[in-house]
């Protein structure tokens, strides 16, 4: 419905009211003004003189979903006046108030208010939701303010309203209403009528849905539903209930396709055919999800994989095969007490199975993109906050070219269950708050990548609730979703209806995972890059100068990465990182060497291929210089390029057919291990001998010529606490070493993390009381620190202390 006629209909329905006008809708969403798809960076070319919106004339269009204020120098930093005209043949025989809905505020501005050109309002406003992308349609912290007019503010014939900004920043709307009412109008999204558009338009071709129905289980964690407790074997972390079950839109005929109320159904996908249907089912009786496939009438049920591990979260390849996640990696959450499940293909026939993804955590809810590559959720943490980067990758289906899609880099939320909007370049996911909730509930959000991974402003929340689960698009204005029990339909604007609810008689379900049984074309096929046999694959920097935060750092300054492998979990039995670290890293990073940096920046070398590996750039002392938060992962046989160090995505270096990296002229380095370490750095059995040597004597408990005992209130000395050396808790807390600390920050300035911005080596250099360490004290110091500064150099600490 266009924009001017909903307004007209609107009007005439409140108007029976004795409301005088609403303009917007009480909905929490500002997607129905004006300027709201160009969004605010379009404000100064749309409206270039005053707003002026006239109640019965002018469509929404005409009215900036975002007003700014004199902060806002996208909008020339100045006051703004919004004026609102309106004719009334008779005076109200009420009091007027006008009541102003927000969507969300930003620095807070001073507004004043004004009828017919006299001041009556003036109000210092409160800070919103803090999210400062001027998004109309993220979820914001709406409020209201509620203002009466004074009596014989009005006449008869044409009145004014005005609202000014001052100071401060903008303000997003979600209604403005003058009438008799004083209280802030109840908010509703859910539009009836939307059900009739969409049969009629984006399902028109949609005879049948497809969903699974299963309990919920209580951990409250998106990943938490599958196998079970560390601490007990017997502690299940799934639900029941489990039902495949196929919806007719026409008829409203709901089909159970299989059903075990003691085991589990869940993840179906249809196939390119339009009747095949691969799904993860857990057999009532057993533990494990394994993938089955089954005819749209029920009939061919046929189980594709067998074990002990959990395989789940199908999706169809286009040349025949499976993509799925599963426990197959044998590891398990570094800061929780469960599985983890990684990415894995298979052909038709549940054959031939391949790991795909190294990760240490999770990998979430494969998909394919129209070009061919594996849409997915990555979560991981690197020396950072271990709930705060869970975001979207991509990778081949052979594995090769795993690379970030969106996200990596601004902590916060779960980019989950992401599948490609037809015909456009978006995708549409649940943009779960925090952490994430359970079964990956959240906002209905779209995001695209054209801009590059890291513009939040690419990110829209459709929904004005986080309780959508696993969605599809139809188009970019007509989408379907779970919402509790509910089959529920969206538009763009967030306008939504329920198109089917459970029955009474599936008390305790949940509605999961809903898709239309619809063919569709394959994605073009990407030949494969792996070479079978092969057990390492190559990297090829071309400069490591090149990047976002390398201020300060010569050419030439660096000499060599350390490369490093982070270690999975074998079992973790808390919440914490404990016994691994005090409030420091999660895991155990292997040393596998060094490889050296051509005088132009450039690096090639070989890696073993299917592990998580990491960089670390060291200069001619062999301290760090940059290091890396994230992982990478070859495939065997891959050559993997990267442009520069923590570069733009967005960005490419000048082409210059002349140039080629000097290290691209030879074969690649191997990795050179490293002399006279271990690769695994133990606290108790490396770093503190070299305290003993060095620091005890002066930070000991024993009184000394040398200033002991306690001297600087420090001690060094390796006396054992209920789980951590005094001396390891000591150095953690004075900040001796420098690491990630467990924070939600990336791409640091060159020497902030590692190595070279650790306090410790300020004091080996015969400054701090002559205390000089020699080149293997100070190699085992640096080793140590660069390997995330754990305690304990094996996990077989995890559950016991050390």
């Amino acid at each position: 419905m266009p924009y001017r006629i909903g307004f007209l209909l609107l009007l005439a329905c409140v108007s029976a009211q004795a409301q005088l006008f609403l303009i917007g809708k009480p909905d929490e969403s500002a997607a129905e003004f004006g300027l709201a798809d160009k969004r605010w960076p379009a404000y100064a070319t749309t409206y270039t003189g005053p707003v002026v919106f006239t109640v019965g004339k002018d469509s929404l269009s005409a009215w900036p979903y975002i007003h700014p204020s004199s902060h806002d120098k996208w909008a020339g930093g100045k006051p703004h006046t919004f004026t609102i005209k309106f004719n009334l043949a008779a005076l109200p025989s009420k009091p007027q108030f006008f009541i102003i809905g927000l969507l969300d505020v930003w620095t807070p501005p001073e507004m004043v208010l004004s009828v017919n050109g006299t001041e009556f309002a003036r109000k210092r406003l409160t800070r919103g939701s803090g999210n400062g992308s001027g998004d109309p349609r993220a979820p914001g912290k709406p409020s209201t303010l509620v203002f009466a007019l004074p009596t014989g503010a009005l006449k008869p014939g044409q009145n004014t309203l005005a609202i000014t900004l001052l100071d401060g920043s903008w303000v997003m709307y979600d209604y403005l209403y003058l009438g008799p009412d004083n209280k802030p109008l109840s908010v509703k999204q859910e539009r009836p009528e939307l059900l009739a558009e969409f049969l009629a338009g984006p399902l028109a071709g949609v005879e049948e849905v497809i969903f699974a129905t299963r309990t919920l289980f209580s951990d409250g964690h998106w990943y938490a539903n599958f196998g079970y407790y560390a601490f007990d074997e017997n502690s299940k972390t799934y639900g029941k209930g489990g039902r495949l079950c196929k919806l007719n839109l026409k008829t409203g005929k709901l089909t159970v396709l299989l059903e075990d109320l003691e085991g589990a159904v869940r993840d179906p996908a249809v196939h390119y055919d339009g009747r095949t249907i691969v799904f993860s089912y857990r057999k009532g009786g057993t533990d494990p999800y394994h993938l089955y496939t089954i005819d749209s009438d029920g009939k061919n049920l046929r189980q594709l994989t067998d074990g002990i591990y959990d395989d789940y979260e199908p999706s169809w390849l286009p040349d025949g095969g499976i993509v799925f996640v599963s426990a197959r990696g044998r590891r398990w959450v570094n800061c929780w007490l469960t599985q983890v499940g990684n990415i894995f293909r298979c052909d038709a026939a549940g054959k031939n199975i391949r790991q795909l993804s190294a990760n240490l955590e999770h990998d979430n809810t494969p998909w394919v993109l129209p070009d061919g590559r594996i849409l997915y959720m990555r979560w991981e943490y690197v020396d950072r906050s271990q709930v705060h980067y869970h975001h979207l990758w991509t990778m081949n289906p052979d594995g090769t070219a795993q690379t970030v899609f969106f996200g990596n880099f601004h902590p916060g939320g779960l980019y989950i269950d992401a599948k490609p909007i037809p015909n456009t370049d978006r995708v549409v996911f649940i943009n779960s708050p925090g952490h994430g909730a359970r079964e990956h509930a959240g906002y209905l959000a779209t995001v695209s990548p054209k801009l590059g991974p890291d513009q939040l402003d690419q990110i829209r929340n459709i929904s004005r609730t986080a309780d959508c689960r696993d969605p599809w698009a139809f188009s970019e204005d007509a989408f379907m979703v779970a919402q509790d029990r509910r089959l529920r339909l969206f538009n763009g604007k967030g306008e939504n209806v329920t198109l089917f609810t459970l029955p009474p008689e599936f008390e305790g379900c949940w509605l999961h995972e809903p898709r239309p049984l619809i063919p569709r074309p394959r994605e073009p096929l990407l030949p494969s890059r792996i070479e079978t046999g092969a057990s390492t694959g190559a990297y090829l920097l071309d400069n490591v100068y090149y990047g976002r935060n390398m201020a300060g750092v010569k050419p030439g300054e660096i000499k060599k990465l350390l490369v490093l492998e982070a270690l999975p979990k074998p079992i973790n039995y808390t919440g914490g990182m404990d016994p691994l670290s005090y409030s420091g890293t999660f895991s155990l990073e292997r040393v596998l060497g060094t490889v050296p940096v051509e005088p132009d920046g450039s690096a090639y070398f070989e890696a073993p291929a299917m592990k998580s590996i990491f960089f670390v750039a060291l200069d001619d002392q062999d301290m760090a210089v940059k290091r890396m938060q994230s992982f990478t992962t070859v495939q065997p046989g891959e050559t993997l390029g990267c442009t520069g160090c923590h570069e733009h995505r967005a960005t490419a270096r000048p082409v210059d057919a002349t140039r080629r990296p000097l290290a691209a002229r030879r074969a690649p380095s191997p990795i050179e291990p490293i002399t006279g370490a271990p690769d695994l750095l133990d606290f108790p059995r490396d770093v503190q001998p070299v305290l003993d040597a060095l620091c005890v004597r002066c930070h000991g408990y024993e009184k000394t010529a040398d200033g002991g005992p306690r001297a600087g209130r420090l001690i060094l000395s390796g006396d054992r606490g209920p789980m951590f050396s005094h001396s390891y808790y000591m150095m953690t807390i004075a900040r001796l070493f420098s690491d990630g600390r467990n924070k939600p920050a990336s791409n640091y300035p060159p020497r902030a993390l590692g190595s070279g911005a650790s306090r410790i080596f300020q004091k080996l250099n015969g400054s701090h009381h002559g205390v000089v360490a020699t080149d293997q004290q100070k190699k085992i110091l640096r080793l140590w620190i660069d390997t995330g500064a754990a305690y304990p150099g094996t996990y077989a600490a995890l559950g016991c202390g050390v």
